[in-house]
């Protein structure tokens, strides 16, 4: 028949987690994800060029016409290529095979003349026919490398002995055979040893039991694992065909997907009544009836060593007896695993493993199950009622206390909400799984002599239960703040503590585990601190003896705010960021010591006096201008006048003495203005000096070493200057008086003003000659002169 005779499409492939970038040089829509090129449907008349690591290659519908050396020579990593379609056609020429690599696996829906060229170099082969027959020549001849074999399809309808010839090595054969009419037997006798088989064979169970047994009589041996698929086996006579497999003394047999009722269930233990099947698997299918197998009762399994049963849709769940009636059968295995079978109750057994998860056990049930902890169960080693509706943990310890080869012990995902402070284990209890159950604390109920414990995903904020033995501990998916104590677990070798609610973990707190070798603690919020940053970087570095087996990529910060959700390993942290106290203290230290070095300076050049004095003048500047504004709004439109005194006269009160005995005699009818007798009490004695000051057309200064250690006689000084300053006085408005020789140089330099005016400045100096003092009052009188301003 020619090579058109196949078609359709079986998909294998095989894929890796690393990352390849796209390449410019692909059609858009044949971009390379991971290590996995889906090329399908892109209009490709040759092969695109492709990164060197790529495992997947999919030329499926393209207009291929040839494939060179160089198309695929460079891919020694390829470990699938499919070229499927009606639009690639069959006339491909191949150079050469040496140049695929090995252990390449092809996917192909047709031959062509070039491909036996080919065939030999693979060990995976994998096809699907439309058609009714294989083919008149032998198809596999070439393929004597092949170790694995699929073929088969919904309208194969004929396999004949030739179509198998040349294969003889095979380790997994599967045929899809839903549609089979005819079979040459011996046609799958020829390929032995075979390690498993699969079998899909509807239509021949159900309507050609004898083809059927032929089948089965060809691929049944004690060494082949035999799995039957996609059965409907709801009568008497389409569990006939495997009498043939219990003849061949079949030890290894599963069913998957198919239909059993109470009835065919009883007869298929009849077929098989006394052959030395030692492991039977049931999973993803459905069973009518209600569990009478009684019937069967008489019949020999005492081979049974393992049944596993998985995902059964019961059809009459309510009215299931729950396996209750099946003590005949389950007496007989060592491993029972019932998984997700709407089991609530089983009989009281003596096992080695038993697996009852995602059931529907009770604390009631459970009692039940295991014999009322009364020791009956003494050889089991497994015990797994993971995913129940049990409750009470105190009820498991008792009902396994007295199960005195227990290891394994795995109670997750019940609602146990409490734990009490104590409770009975067994000695020989090892591994603990008390994962997803709703924990809130953990206390010293927990067995001393665990070595593997599991408290994933529970509510637990801490731990601080002493276990000596313990060599792994995993805490995900809980509330922990921070790690518990590593004295608490001295043999601890792996700890795993992903999504928590860590924020940071030190060096001290992993080397408190003196034996720890493997850390995971991923998809925290971590707090990416300057210390925690270089810490992190150098335990992935491994520069820590310390392994994170969920790898770098699985940290990331989440503060602070800048860098949240920043790749830990990424971070680099500056000085300035890490070191921002000693920056601060250096910067307030420097402005300190600046403010104390310019505080130092002012007060030399007694900056501070003048800011004072400059301060009291303006605000008796602005004094005087709002009674001048009270005066205008009182409607007092009056002129008066400015001047109202001669002078007034600036001295130290220490000079009071010259001033009362010899001035205001000589000098009191001239208008004199004396501090003690014209300032206006109650008044702030700064207005009173500029009032004054004001007031007066000159200042008398009174000088004397009194004077100059006088600050207010400096304030006087000053003030006179500023009215200068403001234009409201002649240049001879300071009259200076000196009562003793004073030198420029015996003026502190704070009175700057007073050391230049002594040098720029006649001044009257007091004579101690009585007979010069005439001269001295005339010159000062004149001098104070009204005449004088005329002038």
């Amino acid at each position: 028949m020619s090579s058109s005779c196949l078609s359709c499409v079986l998909l294998v492939m095989a894929s890796s987690l690393a990352q390849i970038p796209p390449r410019d040089s692909l059609p858009r829509s044949c971009r390379c994800l991971a290590l996995d090129c889906p090329c399908s449907h892109s209009g490709l008349s040759s092969v695109p060029s492709v990164p060197a690591q790529t495992r997947t290659l999919d030329l499926d519908y393209n207009q291929i016409t040839e494939i060179q050396r160089q198309d695929l020579g460079s891919l020694w990593e390829l470990r699938v290529l499919t070229i499927h379609g009606k639009y690639n056609t069959n006339t491909h020429k191949y150079t050469e095979s040496s140049w695929f690599s090995p252990g390449l696996v092809l996917v192909w829906s047709w031959f062509s003349p070039g491909l036996n060229h080919i065939l030999s170099f693979f060990s995976f082969f994998s096809f699907s026919v439309c058609v009714r027959c294989l083919g008149s020549r032998p198809l596999f001849q070439s393929l004597v490398r092949l170790r694995v074999l699929s073929f088969g399809g919904d309208s194969l309808e004929d396999v004949r002995v030739s179509d198998l010839r040349g294969v003889g090595r095979l380790e997994r054969l599967r045929v899809d055979a839903n549609g089979l009419k005819r079979y040459d037997s011996g046609a799958l006798a020829q390929i032995w040893p075979l390690d498993h088989v699969t079998l899909s064979l509807r239509s021949p169970f159900a309507l050609n039991q004898t083809l059927a047994s032929a089948l089965l009589h060809d691929v049944s041996d004690p060494q082949t694992h035999l799995t039957l698929e996609n059965l409907n086996l709801s009568s008497n006579r389409s569990v006939l065909p495997l009498r043939e497999a219990a003849q061949r003394r079949v030890r290894h047999i599963s069913f998957h997907n198919v239909f059993v009722t109470d009835a065919t269930t009883v007869k298929l233990l009849e077929v098989t009544d006394g052959a030395p099947i030692t492991s039977i698997s049931l999973s993803n299918s459905t069973l009518s009836g209600v569990g009478s197998w009684e019937k069967a009762r008489w019949t020999d399994h005492m081979s049974l060593d393992e049944v596993f049963v998985k995902d059964i849709v019961l059809l009459n769940n309510f009215e299931f007896t729950a396996f209750l009636s099946l003590s005949f059968l389950l007496q007989f295995p060592r491993k029972i695993s019932l998984i997700n079978t709407k089991v609530f109750v089983t009989p009281c057994l003596n096992l080695e493993f038993f697996d009852l998860s995602e059931n529907l056990l009770t604390d009631m049930t459970l009692t039940e199950t295991l014999c009322a902890g009364a020791g009956v169960l003494k050889g089991l080693r497994v015990l797994n009622i993971s995913a129940n509706a049990i409750k009470s943990l105190s009820l498991i310890s008792r009902m396994v206390t007295r199960l005195t080869k227990l290891t394994h012990l795995d109670i997750s995902r019940n609602s146990l909400t409490f734990m009490p402070q104590s409770c009975p284990w067994p000695q020989s209890l090892r591994f603990l799984n008390m994962s997803r159950t709703k924990f809130t604390s953990a206390t010293s109920c927990l067995p001393p002599t665990l070595q593997v414990l599991d408290l994933s995903y529970n509510d637990l904020e801490r731990l601080l239960v002493v276990l000596p033995a313990l060599r792994e501990l995993h805490l995900s998916g809980n509330k922990l703040l921070t790690l518990p104590p590593g004295w608490l677990f001295p043999n601890l070798q792996t700890l795993t503590v992903q999504m928590n609610t860590l924020n940071v973990f030190t060096h001290s707190d992993l080397v408190s585990f003196p034996r720890l070798q493997n850390f995971q603690a991923g998809l925290n919020k971590f707090s990416c601190s300057c210390d925690f940053v270089p810490f992190f970087q150098s335990l992935s570095d491994g520069e820590i003896n310390i392994t994170l087996t969920d790898g770098i990529h699985n940290y990331f910060c989440d503060s602070p705010l800048h860098l949240q959700g920043a790749p830990l390993s990424l971070v680099r942290r500056s000085f300035s960021e890490c070191r921002h106290v000693l920056l601060v203290s250096i910067c307030c230290g420097l402005v300190l010591v600046f403010l104390t070095c310019l505080g130092v300076v002012l007060w030399k050049v007694h900056a501070f006096w003048y800011l004072e004095m400059i301060f009291v003048w303006l605000r008796a500047k602005q004094k005087r201008r709002k009674r001048e504004r009270k005066r205008r709004e009182d409607g007092d439109t009056e002129d008066r006048p400015l001047v109202t005194f001669d002078a007034f006269v600036s001295y130290s009160e220490r000079d009071s003495a010259w001033v009362d005995n010899y001035l205001l005699p000589e000098l009191e009818q001239t208008g004199l203005c004396l501090h003690r007798r014209d300032f206006l009490p109650g008044r702030w004695i700064m207005d009173n000096i500029v009032i004054a000051i004001e007031s007066s057309r000159r200042t008398l200064f009174v000088l004397s070493h009194n004077f100059v250690r006088s600050d207010w006689c400096k304030y006087e000084l000053d003030f006179t200057h500023f009215q200068c300053l403001e234009g409201n006085c002649r240049e001879d408005a300071a009259i200076l008086v000196l009562l003793e020789p004073l030198h420029h140089d015996d003026v502190p330099k704070r009175f700057c003003r007073l050391r230049r005016l002594l040098t720029s400045t006649t001044y009257l100096q007091w004579p101690q000659d009585p007979d010069l003092r005439g001269q001295f009052w005339t010159s000062l009188r004149q001098a104070l002169s009204p005449d004088q301003d005329q002038d």
